[in-house]
């Protein structure tokens, strides 16, 4: 660190405690302090003896104070207090340096001159430093407390708040963050303020008014040097402009003008030595506090590294332990009486404190296993409590009672363990884990209660779905004027049946009525909601179902033969009567009747508009009509309950209507045909002319017999070929296409025949021979009688087939 001017320094009050008059104005004189004004600032340090407080402060403001020298052993360096000013500082710092405290040259009862300097530190400067060793964070003697106690109880007695800046330093830090070194030392520091009695004008004043509390951290100087004057360095910025608004001390009060400084220093001194309150509290307290902390401490290490207690530490992070509270409470015993034989010589109250500190460390040891034993007990309750209840529903008993009994069983198991598990010394309340437990049972009854009744009433929603869906269905198919009222009759009698049945499930759990009322309701919604669903389900399929019904009827008779048209069936009457019970079919699903009070007018409408509607139309064509069936709703049906709209009516019908006019043209074409083919005769005057007109040539053919075989032949190949093809089944689908067909066809056929009848000729010729084997001969004989009469059979037989595969085939 570079020194800009130089150091100038003096003692300002020596080791005996006379404050040097001569000394702090020839200071004076050369640091020029008096030109300054009110811009100057006051730093001091204060700490135990041989803690590098003049290392710190020759390295932070480049002063020359006396050092320790270390290869000398640890001794007193500075005694009293030596001012310096700060060089290369603005504003002009002043710093002081105290003696260290806890010195063994002054011994353990010679304390007055610490309380005294470190008084005067507080009165007389803008910033404290009090330097400290990282480790003795937490200690009462290391830290200063008992020192810092008193001079603030005796501070608001003698001097009027100032607003003096405490800067903790803390050298040779260790590997623990300052973020969790600093929260110690402002609670200790503001502990030690709460503690002191106050006067009456700063009863309720707090620490804020008096002190700014800062805390930094310093490496190690001997081990690393370099890293600690660049903390030092850091340090040393604060410290500029100090006493201007935001600054270390920019909220002084109370500035003595710097030419007045020397006499209010000796002042302050004055009033300092003559005060006899610094000789309180006794040396035997501060001894007392000290040596209590250090049987307690001991005793708390015995408690961590007693075996039992490790043992129990093990053993209660796998399960509970029986006699847990009593055996712990018998080891903490024995800790606390150790205590109290080794401190009992010590002061009372003292003794008491560290006491009840010690305790509430070892209950604080100690109350996570007791926590863990807690939570065993509560999971292993709960287990149980599960298991019993489980066991006892499959057991048959009710579930409201089920409930009850176990609940009330394993809360008296739990306070039990818990009664088994408390410590004698700690007042600790079980209460939230009960109430845990408590919950945690109540959430398990309510979950396996939900899981009861969603299966008892999954259950019934099976049942009822079964007892409805199929029978609905059948109805709807079968559909009619009694169609809704068996499904409500069947809706109603199973609804009943299945309510009935599951108020008699609901019994055992104990619920009020209006909350079974409600249950009971969402089931006859379901049983509902069952039907509806299957009926807007078949309504999808309305049209299909039409068509089903219409063939049915179209195509078989009254005993559900088939129909086969012979030509005397009325094809108009059998079309309206199919198309009726279609139209009924329609009507039937337009729309969802389940209550006793539903009344409509569906059917009347749909006949007027598609069926009767057409015939009756007006002879007046100047009058128009109102299609009924124009509407996107019917008349005395609420839109929840209609499935088909008459608008989708009228669709539907239109699309059945041209998907069945086929089947209906086929029957009528059917019919014609049959007529056709049945009607081979002539009419009957063409046979009165026949005869009257061919009498001549009928009396030819009886002259000459041969003509009539001759008929005869010809009338067989006529019919061969009739037979061969097969024309009545040609002209079925009319003449134009029966005769193109026949003029493709005749040729090929005859030509067939004839080969046919030269090939049976071949083999006449061949039974002839005489030189062929008789044998073989008789055979050909056999073969053409057989074909002979093959032929004439087939002849005959080609006219029952043509007289009987005709209706046949037109059916």
């Amino acid at each position: 660190m570079a020194k800009s001017e130089q150091c100038c320094s003096t003692q300002l009050i020596d080791g005996d405690g006379s404050f040097n008059d001569t000394g702090i104005e020839q200071f004076i004189k050369e640091v020029k302090l008096g030109e300054c004004g009110l811009s100057y600032a006051v730093v001091s340090i204060m700490g135990p003896q041989s803690s590098g407080k003049s290392t710190l402060l020759n390295n932070l403001f480049a002063t020359n104070f006396r050092e320790m020298d270390a290869f000398r052993g640890r001794s007193q360096t500075t005694k009293g207090i030596w001012l310096a000013k700060c060089a290369g500082i603005e504003p002009c710092t002043l710093v002081m340096d105290l003696e260290g405290t806890d010195g063994r040259e002054r011994g353990e009862d010679d304390t007055a001159f610490e309380k005294q300097s470190a008084l005067f530190a507080l009165a007389v400067s803008d910033i404290v430093l009090i330097n400290m060793w990282c480790h003795d964070i937490g200690r009462e003697q290391a830290a200063n407390k008992p020192l810092l106690k008193t001079v603030f109880q005796v501070m608001m007695r003698l001097f009027s708040p100032r607003k003096t800046t405490l800067m903790f330093v803390i050298r040779d830090k260790t590997r623990t963050p300052l973020e969790n070194l600093e929260p110690v030392l402002r609670e200790d520091i503001q502990k030690i303020w709460d503690s002191v009695p106050k006067p009456e004008a700063h009863k309720d004043t707090p620490l804020s008014e008096f002190f700014n509390v800062e805390v930094v951290a310093l490496s190690s100087y001997e081990e690393k040097e370099e890293q600690f004057k660049e903390q030092v360095a850091s340090l040393r910025q604060k410290f500029f402009h100090s006493i201007a608004p935001g600054g270390l001390a920019g909220d002084r009060r109370g500035v003595v003008p710097a030419s007045g400084f020397s006499f209010s220093a000796q002042q302050i001194w004055r009033v300092i030595k003559e005060n006899r309150d610094l000789d309180l509290p006794a040396h035997k307290v501060m001894v007392a506090t000290v040596r209590c902390e250090e049987i307690a401490n001991e005793k708390h290490a015995a408690f961590v590294g007693n075996e039992e207690w490790s043992q129990f530490e093990q053993d209660v992070q796998l399960g509970p332990i029986p006699g847990f509270g009593k055996k712990l409470s018998s080891i903490i015993d024995m800790c606390l009486s150790g205590y109290d034989e080794e401190a009992t010589y010590f002061d009372e109250g003292v003794r008491s404190g560290k006491r009840k500190q010690l305790e509430e460390k070892l209950l604080q040891h100690v109350q996570p296993a007791f926590q863990a034993l807690l939570g065993h007990l509560r999971s292993g309750t709960l287990d149980k409590f599960k298991e019993a209840f489980d066991k006892a529903l499959d057991g048959g008993q009710g579930f409201s009672v089920a409930a009850h009994n176990c609940s009330e069983s394993f809360m008296a198991q739990f306070d039990e363990g818990c009664a088994d598990a408390v410590i004698q010394q700690a007042d600790w309340d079980t209460s939230k884990v009960r109430d845990k437990l408590k919950r945690d049972i109540d959430a398990h009854i309510a979950s396996v209660r939900d899981a009861k009744l969603s299966e008892i009433k999954t259950l019934y929603e099976a049942k009822l779905k079964e007892a409805l869906s199929g029978p609905v269905e059948a109805l709807l198919d079968g559909a009619n004027s009694e169609t809704w009222p068996a499904i409500r009759k069947l809706f109603k009698r199973e609804t009943e049946s299945a309510v009935s049945g599951f108020s008699s499930a609901l019994s055992g759990f104990d619920m009020d009525k209006q909350t079974k009322d409600k249950i009971l309701a969402s089931l006859e919604a379901y049983s509902r909601g069952v039907v509806e669903a299957k009926t807007k389900e078949e309504a999808g399929r309305v049209l299909i179902r039409m068509k089903d019904r219409f063939a049915t009827l179209f195509s078989h008779d009254s005993d559900s033969m088939p129909r086969v048209w012979t030509g005397k069936e009325d094809i108009r009457a059998i079309t309206k009567t199919a198309r009726s019970a279609s139209l009924k079919l329609l009507s039937v699903m337009a729309a969802i009747r389940l209550d006793d009070g539903d009344a409509d007018n569906i059917e009347k409408t749909l006949s007027l508009a598609l069926v009767d509607g057409r015939n009756a139309a007006p002879k007046d064509k100047s009058i128009t009509t109102v299609d009924p069936l124009a509407s996107s709703t019917w008349q005395e049906v609420s839109s929840s309950k209609t499935l088909i709209t008459p608008v989708q009516c009228k669709s539907l019908w239109k699309q059945f209507k041209s998907e069945t006019e086929y089947s209906v043209s086929q029957a009528i074409a059917a019919q014609e045909a049959n007529k056709r083919n049945n009607n081979w005769l002539p009419p009957p005057w063409a046979i009165l002319a026949l005869v009257v007109l061919g009498f001549n040539e009928f009396m030819t053919l009886l002259r000459n017999p041969l003509y009539l075989l001759v008929i005869f032949v010809g009338f067989l190949l006529l019919k061969a070929l009739w037979v061969q093809l097969d024309i009545s089944a040609e002209f079925r689908n009319g003449a134009l296409p029966g005769l193109l067909s026949l003029s493709t066809k005749l040729v090929p056929t005859i030509m067939n025949m004839m080969k046919r009848l030269a090939d049976e000729g071949a083999a006449a010729a061949a039974d002839n021979n005489p030189q062929r084997n008789p044998a073989v001969a008789s055979k050909g004989i056999s073969n053409g009688a057989n074909a002979s009469s093959s032929m004439s059979t087939s002849a005959s037989s080609g006219v029952t087939e043509s007289e009987y595969s005709s209706p046949s085939k037109q059916e």
